[in-house]
């Protein structure tokens, strides 16, 4: 007989699937009872690549029919995605990314995050600055693009295939044009709330003061030219050096700023090991600082204190767990983090079970706490980017790529450099302005990062995974981790499961997405929670994400959730002409 966990995943899965998508169809997980969900698994012996674009997952599915293995399929998706959701991602951002290696079971993580510009301090920016507090766009918020180095050091280090065949389809789609997605137009008119940033910005992103509509084309013959350069060099050379170089060091110097040609060409990406923690039997990988990853394993270390399975899914007291966890790992994460080249950080203290155990206790069961200490850092933390894409790959050897690429704002800083179609982020905004902290800025400094990958496995089974949205990343982990972990479900069940969000670092808001049962959300509104409910398919506030898996026996599962315009596609099967018919004598 079906336990009452059963049903109540069963129940609320119609009413997400009904909300978020018009075809319902019901399958049966590997690893959990009939739940029916908007969309099905993937599933195939080859390889898989998801993405919130179904044109860039398409290209790294191509790339794996070529003979590509998924660290090429990412490049190639990646390269995509900066064309087709430009006010997301592009190479004038950041990126991180966690590789399995399925011959040795090696896990490696890649910061790929770039640095403050050369003369940059905190007294020259707050004298720049119109509320002394560190600016959001604009050249101050602008850091040295990560991006094409960690292309690059992925292509070196495991790739095979060639920068000339990994962006000959964004580089397509660059010059001949492709229709907008829907969700994406939605996005994208934050271009015309940009527009006059500088006229490069508008001619390129919002012709005419406008963005695109859904299903209108649109080409950007700059940003081919710039990939162009990048596939000639073949890699790293093609951006941090020449015409790309030159024209972003015009842009940022004519604006005020201080970056030099060094600060370009001396910037190098750093592969790092994982930090891990294990839930419920799952070991669950992050990156390490500067990145925000710690806090999603902070909110699983003091989940596991409480029998969340027991309480069920989408109760009030699991949720309450989770919120109140999400507080007081965020706190830790604002006080004592940023760029451990500069400063001693505590991570051990912070990852240590005695600091899980003091931080759990203080989850009062009956009431929301409104404050958490330590109390958020300075600097415009309250308003935080979310413009940023996560994809994943796996091939057909069981190889894994998770990776996260992001402006951070959305269009980032709004600067974008003549001739080169994309716009330089404003990943400078999470600097503090405020002296003596972990992520005060500094020349050549990393500030603390919201953008991260994850990845996590239980035996043979191996999980990439990610959902993009700014400081919603670490708690959307939290909560698909648990999903599985805690209540059995397949990967695209975990994805499309109604998530919780709060974004902000003080009070008792929290954004709840509808589909959650009206019971838990006024359970939680008495319990003090200042709950906020909206609908996630017409919104970015509880994130996009994707996911692969292989399991024990060799299959390869892939998923995307409806929340977006993406999919999960898979890579073809070989195809070879067939043999002429031999005529009948």
């Amino acid at each position: 007989m079906p336990s009452l966990r059963s049903f109540v995943v069963l129940a609320v899965s119609i009413v997400a699937a009904a909300t978020t998508s018009t075809r319902v169809s019901a399958q049966a997980s590997p690893q959990a009872p009939l739940v029916v969900t908007g969309r099905s698994m993937i599933a195939t012996k080859l390889g898989i690549v998801a993405t919130t674009q179904p044109l860039a997952s398409q290209a790294g599915a191509q790339i794996l029919a070529a003979g590509g293995n998924a660290i090429d399929a990412a490049i190639a998706a990646n390269a995509v995605m900066g064309v087709t959701e430009p006010m997301m991602n592009g190479i004038g951002g950041d990126l991180f990314a966690i590789i399995y290696e399925a011959k040795t079971g090696k896990v490696t993580g890649l910061n790929a995050s770039g640095w403050a510009a050369s003369g940059v301090t905190d007294d020259l920016v707050r004298a720049k600055s119109a509320n002394g507090r560190m600016p959001q766009n604009g050249v101050w918020s602008v850091t040295v693009p990560g991006m094409i180095a960690g292309w690059d050091a992925m292509r070196e280090k495991l790739g095979t295939k060639s920068f000339d065949e990994l962006l000959a389809p964004a580089i397509y789609y660059a010059e001949n044009g492709f229709p907008v997605g829907e969700v994406t137009a939605r996005n994208w008119t934050g271009a015309e709330r940009k527009a006059g940033s500088n006229a490069e910005f508008t001619a390129t992103f919002a012709p005419g003061g406008h963005a695109p509509k859904g299903g209108e084309e649109f080409r950007n013959p700059g940003l081919a030219a710039s990939l162009k350069r990048i596939a000639a060099a073949n890699g790293k050379k093609g951006f941090y050096t020449g015409p790309t170089a030159d024209a972003m060091l015009a842009t940022i110097n004519g604006e005020g700023g201080t970056m030099t040609a060094a600060d370009l060409t001396e910037f190098a990406p750093e592969w790092v090991n994982t930090m891990t923690t294990t839930y419920r039997g799952w070991t669950v990988h992050e990156l390490p600082p500067n990145s925000q990853g710690m806090a999603a394993l902070m909110m699983l270390n003091i989940m596991q204190r409480y029998p969340i399975a027991e309480y069920g899914f989408l109760s009030t007291r699991a949720m309450h767990v989770e919120i109140e966890a999400k507080k007081l790992a965020y706190a830790d994460l604002l006080r004592y983090i940023g760029d451990p080249k500069f400063s001693k950080l505590p991570v051990d203290q912070l990852m240590s079970s005695a600091n899980a155990d003091a931080r759990a206790k203080l989850i009062d069961p009956a009431k929301a706490a409104c404050k958490v200490e330590p109390v958020a850092l300075a600097g415009g933390f309250e308003k935080s980017g979310s413009e940023t894409i996560y994809l994943t790959t796996i091939d057909k050897d069981g190889n894994i790529v998770s990776l996260i690429q992001s402006n951070y704002s959305l269009f980032g800083s709004g600067l974008v450099a003549p001739g080169t179609g994309f716009v330089l982020h404003n990943r400078g905004g999470l600097f503090t302005l405020e002296k003596n902290q972990p992520n005060t800025i500094a020349p050549r400094k990393r500030p603390l990062h919201t953008i991260i990958p994850a990845f996590m496995e239980r035996g043979n089974v191996k999980i990439g995974f990610g959902i993009m949205g700014g400081w919603n990343q670490s708690q959307a982990h939290a909560q698909f981790v648990s999903n599985i972990a805690d209540f059995g479900m397949n990967i695209q069940q975990a994805l499309e499961a109604p998530r919780f969000s709060k974004r902000n670092f003080d009070g008792c808001d929290v954004d709840v997405e509808s589909t959650t049962p009206a019971a838990t959300r006024a359970a939680l509104k008495a319990m003090g929670h200042e709950v906020r409910e909206s609908n996630g398919r017409f919104t970015d506030t509880y994130g996009y994400g994707q996911a692969v898996m292989s399991d024990s026996k060799g299959i390869h599962f892939g998923a995307s959730e409806p929340r977006h315009d993406g999919a999960a596609i898979p890579e073809g099967a070989p195809v070879a002409p067939m043999a002429p018919a031999k005529k009948r004598p």
